[in-house]
Protein backbone atom coordinates (compact mmCIF):
# COMPACT_ATOMS: atom_id res chain seq x y z
CA UNK A 1 0.00 0.00 0.00
CA UNK A 2 2.73 2.44 0.99
CA UNK A 3 4.53 1.45 -2.36
CA UNK A 4 1.48 2.15 -4.28
CA UNK A 5 1.08 5.74 -2.59
CA UNK A 6 5.07 6.30 -3.24
CA UNK A 7 4.66 5.68 -6.72
CA UNK A 8 1.50 7.48 -7.22
CA UNK A 9 3.03 10.99 -6.08
CA UNK A 10 4.52 13.76 -8.42
CA UNK A 11 7.76 14.94 -8.49
CA UNK A 12 11.46 13.78 -7.07
CA UNK A 13 12.40 12.53 -3.84
CA UNK A 14 12.81 15.29 -2.35
CA UNK A 15 8.89 17.19 -2.97
CA UNK A 16 7.56 13.14 -2.62
CA UNK A 17 8.61 13.11 1.03
CA UNK A 18 7.57 16.68 1.40
CA UNK A 19 4.00 15.55 0.41
CA UNK A 20 4.46 12.34 2.17
CA UNK A 21 5.25 14.69 5.77
CA UNK A 22 2.18 16.85 4.89
CA UNK A 23 -0.47 13.81 4.00
CA UNK A 24 1.06 12.13 7.71
CA UNK A 25 0.23 15.34 9.65
CA UNK A 26 -3.09 16.12 8.14
CA UNK A 27 -4.13 12.01 9.25
CA UNK A 28 -2.72 12.82 12.59
CA UNK A 29 -4.80 15.99 12.76
CA UNK A 30 -8.11 14.23 11.53
CA UNK A 31 -7.58 11.43 13.79
CA UNK A 32 -6.90 13.79 16.94
CA UNK A 33 -9.74 16.31 15.88
CA UNK A 34 -12.32 13.86 14.79
CA UNK A 35 -11.84 10.19 15.34
CA UNK A 36 -10.35 9.81 18.84
CA UNK A 37 -13.32 12.37 20.39
CA UNK A 38 -15.98 10.32 18.62
CA UNK A 39 -14.33 6.89 19.70
CA UNK A 40 -13.78 8.17 23.10
CA UNK A 41 -17.28 7.29 24.68
CA UNK A 42 -17.52 4.25 23.40
CA UNK A 43 -14.28 2.84 25.13
CA UNK A 44 -14.12 1.22 28.26
CA UNK A 45 -11.36 2.85 29.72
CA UNK A 46 -13.42 4.89 32.75
CA UNK A 47 -15.28 1.76 33.14
CA UNK A 48 -14.01 1.17 36.48
CA UNK A 49 -13.95 -2.58 38.13
CA UNK A 50 -12.58 -2.61 41.79
CA UNK A 51 -14.14 -1.07 44.55
CA UNK A 52 -13.31 0.73 47.42
CA UNK A 53 -9.89 3.23 47.65
CA UNK A 54 -6.84 2.09 47.86
CA UNK A 55 -4.42 2.63 50.41
CA UNK A 56 -0.97 4.16 49.78
CA UNK A 57 1.98 2.60 49.99
CA UNK A 58 3.95 2.25 53.45
CA UNK A 59 0.15 3.11 54.62
CA UNK A 60 0.29 1.12 58.19
CA UNK A 61 -2.91 -0.46 58.23
CA UNK A 62 -5.07 -0.43 61.98
CA UNK A 63 -4.83 -3.00 64.72
CA UNK A 64 -2.11 -5.00 62.73
CA UNK A 65 1.37 -5.83 60.70
CA UNK A 66 1.29 -4.23 57.02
Amino acid sequence: MYGWIWRHLPGNVYVRILISTVLVVGVVFLLFQYVFPWAEPMLPFNDVTVDGAAEPLGTPRAGGAA
